[in-house]
């Protein structure tokens, strides 16, 4: 691991600190993030995209290079701007004017990266039937601080409680672990306990392996509430213990959507850059790009660990993401993205 893989990881806890609500870096923010340039004009950048939106045609052009060269936060400066100077919503003036995917991917870099995951799990949870694979994705995936502010916009936008939406919305194991994450209280130490991994890896194989239907709250305390690194000594432990590693435990003794949130717990303490890498490659493979899933990933970490889920993607696929996205997709939208990628 290289210090700039390292780097991008430490950008991932750092990223959201501005609370919500607050539009600017503070000044002490060391400014690590490529994306944040020292000329950054709000003001300028507002001018710009209102003068490619008027008139007859749109430029596309002007709109991918103001958006794809600022961070999330000076984005939300340039709405503010937009809204001063001309009185009208920044989104619903590209609305008019965009459409399809490149509408859909500018619009989510118009939000916070927690204000598009909330209305990403408004949208999986509203009308009949639930997207779960959606729920467990967004939750099952981020720390503390990303799913506190995703909840704090989830209230601020829709004025009601996460929690409670979920609830209503799924059932029986999956509704008690995805509950347990949404209290946002895993471990975030660095150190590990070499008997609590002893200790837990034991409860899950008894757990699961032994008597598989009373006990998955054991699995949902640990998967849920213990460190990456902890966890990873578990894995390892549960491995002696067991003879065989979690993941084929998971697969034999659970099905469906409680299957999927596990192995994506795993999965993300084990290589969270890798799990995106791999639904990025899914979500491009085969007939049909599914575009709702590389514009999420792409937007939602392009200020985290970007970095890292290129390089793994790299790794594992023997061709660059850029190369992959590029074969895959095509017009404004293709070129939006792979500014995002540069």
């Amino acid at each position: 691991m290289g210090s700039s893989h390292s780097k991008s990881y430490k950008l991932a806890e750092d990223i959201q600190k501005p609370a919500i609500g607050t539009t600017s870096l503070s000044e002490d923010e060391p400014s690590t993030n490529k994306r944040h340039h020292h000329g950054f004009d709000a003001d300028r950048d507002a001018k710009k995209i209102h003068s490619a939106c008027k008139g007859a045609g749109t430029d596309e052009k002007k709109i991918i290079e103001v958006l794809s060269s600022r961070t999330s936060q000076q984005r939300q400066q340039i709405k503010q701007k937009y809204k001063a100077l001309y009185s009208k919503d920044l989104e619903e003036d590209l609305k008019g004017d965009l459409s399809g995917n490149f509408e859909k991917a500018v619009l989510a870099l118009l939000d916070l990266p927690c204000e598009y995951e909330a209305r990403e799990l408004q949208k999986a949870m509203k009308g009949a039937g639930t997207n779960e694979s959606l729920l467990i994705e967004i939750l099952c995936t981020r720390n503390n601080k990303e799913i506190v502010n995703i909840k704090e916009a989830y209230k601020r936008l829709f004025d009601k409680d996460l929690e409670s939406d979920v609830k209503g919305d799924t059932s029986g194991s999956l509704r008690k672990i995805l509950v347990t994450l949404l209290e946002a209280s895993r471990d975030e130490t660095q150190q590990v306990n070499a008997e609590l991994a002893e200790q837990d890896a034991t409860d899950l194989y008894k757990a699961g392996e032994g008597r598989w239907g009373t006990e998955e709250l054991a699995f949902n305390v640990v998967l849920a509430k213990r460190s990456y690194t902890q966890l990873r000594a578990t894995f390892q432990a549960y491995e002696k213990v067991c003879g065989k590693d979690i993941e084929e435990s998971i697969k034999s003794e659970t099905s469906g959507d409680l299957e999927k949130a596990y192995l994506t717990l795993v999965s993300c303490a084990k290589d969270c850059p890798g799990y995106f890498a791999s639904l990025l490659h899914k979500s491009m493979k085969g007939a049909g790009t599914d575009e709702e899933t590389l514009i999420r990933i792409l937007v939602t970490r392009a200020e985290s660990d970007l970095p890292a889920i290129k390089e793994k993607f790299q790794q594992m696929y023997k061709e660059s993401l850029a190369e992959a996205v590029r074969s895959d997709t095509s017009g404004d939208f293709r070129k939006l993205l792979l500014a995002l990628l540069h």
